[in-house]
């Protein structure tokens, strides 16, 4: 079992990353909610059948009273009505502030699950309990909640810090395929911001990190130890932490554009392709550091373009959380290992797309 630790400014905890790491659930949750009575298991329809039992049994075994709030799967029911439900049903089953919610799912649901804890009761503890690529090495780990409104992704969330995050690697073997790429959107995302030892192992492995187990956890580990340095600097998103959005404000608009059906990493490829492309064309980003980085994104199955117009994606990014006053903040990689915060207008990013 390998540790991170995140030291956040609110809060301190722990990232427990290993094969069969949930078995460590009950007595881990024992110590970081101490006083818990009860504990609310939050998943959805894809992931509730294989590993809702599992879990619930490690907490009951614990001493927990365990209840479960399972939503239809997708990007689709990100919002209000579901963490409606999951309010009232925490309600109805008498909890208290010192109660506790597990996020048993992917990013949606760790998302949706942290957002809960909180805002019921001005706040409650919770655990996240990943079982998607993406949400082991982004989405479960540094605090960011939130759900989805027509006009764009995560617009109405908060920063929540979890108690506890456990990571287990063999939950990845039921993973589809195409669920497991998507992770793979936001793995090469951290190697190309700041982590060139994660670049070459992942260029090593030539396109399989998943067939070897041990591998695999270390590229998890190497991604969770990248976004807690940065979480530990910077918890709300004020300087380096805007840094992890890089694709990201592309890729929310082509994101939201599909009416949230196309995923989230693959977006977040596109959107790093997209910008690639322009900071060439600025002569600011070398053709060659570009040429391997779409290479990496080929070599693990992620799109580098979409046909999104300029003109769509400036419109659409000037309703994103990024934005402060009249400008965005433009992640750019312009040297590999390397990220930097570009401000630009309305009319500077839409040059900066059109060049």
């Amino acid at each position: 079992m390998r540790t991170v630790r995140v030291n956040a400014a609110s809060k301190s905890y722990d990232v427990l990353i290993g094969k069969n790491a949930a078995k460590v659930l009950g007595d881990e949750a024992k110590k970081v909610c101490p006083g818990a009575i009860k504990a609310l298991i939050v998943s959805e329809t894809n992931v509730a059948p294989l590993y809702l039992d599992l879990v619930k049994a490690e907490l009951e075994g614990a001493g927990f009273e365990v209840i479960d709030y399972v939503f239809g799967a997708g990007e689709q029911n990100k919002g209000i009505n579901e963490i409606a439900g999951m309010w009232n049903k925490m309600a109805e089953a008498g909890f208290t502030r010192t109660d506790f919610v597990v996020g048993l799912g992917g990013g949606v649901t760790t998302d949706m699950a942290g957002f809960a804890a909180a805002t019921f009761l001005r706040g409650i503890k919770v655990i996240q309990l990943p079982t998607s690529l993406l949400a082991m090495v982004d989405a479960s780990v540094g605090g960011k909640t939130g759900i989805d409104i027509p006009m764009g992704k995560n617009q109405v969330g908060a920063f929540w810090q979890p108690s506890l995050v456990v990571e287990d690697i063999s939950f990845l073997k039921t993973l589809p395929d195409e669920v497991f790429t998507e992770g793979m959107g936001e793995v090469t995302k951290h190697a190309f911001i700041m982590d060139l030892d994660l670049l070459e192992k992942l260029e090593k492995a030539a396109g399989d990190i998943r067939s070897d187990e041990d591998l695999l956890e270390e590229i998890v580990y190497m991604n969770v130890s990248d976004k807690a340095s940065v979480v530990g600097e910077d918890e709300n998103d004020n300087g380096r932490r805007q840094t992890l959005n890089y694709g990201h404000t592309v890729g929310h608009v082509i994101e939201r554009d599909s009416g949230f059906t196309k995923p989230h990493g693959i977006c977040v490829a596109k959107g790093m392709g997209i910008v690639m492309d322009a900071c060439v064309r600025a002569g600011t980003l070398a053709a060659d550091d570009a040429e391997r980085m779409k290479a990496l994104l080929k070599l693990y199955k992620l799109p580098i373009t979409d046909d999104i117009t300029p003109e769509a994606i400036v419109e659409g990014a000037m309703n994103d959380k990024k934005k402060r006053g009249d400008t965005l903040s433009v992640i750019l990689v312009n040297k590999i290992g390397n990220a930097e915060i570009k401000k630009m207008t309305k009319e500077e990013f839409l040059k900066f797309l059109s060049i």
